[in-house]
């Protein structure tokens, strides 16, 4: 089976309402979809979205990185165990645009085989995974209406987006949101590089104790920082600006930086880095958080469910984002009963795109 054609499709997602995060609100989310198309005639769907300042890639840069890959990639052998070697050899970094083609090539892989991708990617660990939902709305109030809600349709484990507001409030919101939980309940937090060491130590003191993990403080490249930070000893800490390859995890692991991490096909450039990552932080006693990027179509929820089949342990929960869309671009979106979402059984990631919705939605 050769791949005889490979579109990038740059499309602009309404959310279902504004999302308040470090530096930025996202109220639209900019994605590139990669179509990818055998001489069978089968279909392959794969999605990155634009993080610039996770991956440095923007929508026009992954949409050019994909179609400078195309011409390699276009009447080659489809062939899962090369492709990575492959994309390697022309273009250097790029993971955003590396991972959607690798997306669309196990989808495209699995829909020929009539195979779910996670049999693709290793044996059946679970089959539905626990969501993690995201608390910011930017109000304390609206935030503990929505936790205590989500919590009564079954959620089990949230994450606060913190870095928006001053520390004192930040800690603030994080204790109410902590105290109008039962006990049971998985809460963390995630900054988004917002603080220098000295207000991340402030946060830590002072809500650290509530929560399960604190998710990248301050600055990706500052491991030291971290490390102090883990010393503290007040909760775990975990990376995700500043986790991009196997290299950084051992750097982490070696400085005493992190305990987990968040694992993103963006950064990491494909599904079977993703698989190799969550088995090196099983190996090494590593908490792992499996996630998209705010805010991606059911197409990447899809695979990263399929990843969530086989990974060897995800102690701190799944966090999908189709959910947080005005509009899915498939025609079957993700369902979350109970606090979980069911693995896609069907051939290659499981969902079927309306193509139709994504024209409608491409710039």
């Amino acid at each position: 089976m050769r791949i005889t054609n490979i579109e990038a499709i740059a499309v602009d997602l309404p959310m279902l309402r504004p999302m308040k995060m470090a530096g930025v609100e996202i109220r639209v989310a900019e994605n590139v979809l990669v179509k990818m198309v055998s001489d069978q005639g089968v279909v392959g769907w794969g999605e990155a979205a634009s993080a610039p300042t996770m991956t440095g890639e923007t929508v026009p840069s992954i949409t050019t990185a994909i179609q400078l890959l195309a011409n390699d990639l276009i009447g080659a052998e489809v062939d899962l165990a090369t492709l990575q070697a492959c994309m390697r050899r022309r273009l250097y970094g790029n993971s955003s645009a590396k991972a959607a083609i690798d997306m669309a090539a196990h989808d495209l892989v699995g829909r020929s085989m009539q195979k779910p991708v996670h049999e693709l990617l290793g044996p059946l660990m679970r089959h539905s995974v626990p969501v993690l939902w995201l608390l910011g709305t930017g109000s304390e109030e609206a935030d503990v209406l929505e936790a205590r809600a989500k919590y009564a349709d079954g959620f089990r484990a949230f994450k606060v987006k913190v870095g928006t507001a001053a520390i004192d409030a930040d800690i603030r919101r994080t204790l109410v949101i902590r105290r109008a939980l039962p006990a049971d309940a998985l809460v963390c937090a995630d900054a988004n590089q917002a603080w220098n060491v000295d207000d991340a130590l402030r946060f830590v003191i002072g809500a650290g104790e509530s929560l399960e993990f604190l998710e990248q403080p301050v600055d990706g490249e500052d491991i030291a920082g971290m490390a102090k930070l883990a010393a503290a000893g007040k909760t775990a800490i975990g990376c995700d600006e500043g986790l991009h390859s196997m290299a950084d995890l051992q750097h982490h692991l070696a400085a005493a930086a992190a305990t987990g991490g968040s694992l993103k096909a963006i950064k990491l450039g494909g599904l079977g880095t993703v698989l190799k990552a969550a088995q090196w932080c099983t190996m090494h006693d590593w908490k792992v958080n499996l996630a998209c990027k705010i805010a991606e179509s059911g197409i990447a929820t899809a695979a990263v469910l399929q990843l969530g089949a086989v990974l060897p342990a995800i102690d701190w929960g799944v966090s999908l984002s189709s959910q947080y869309l005005a509009e899915d671009i498939v025609h079957n979106p993700l369902k979350i009963v109970e606090g979980r979402a069911p693995v896609p059984d069907g051939p290659g990631l499981g969902v079927e795109v309306d193509e139709a919705r994504v024209r409608h939605y491409q710039r």
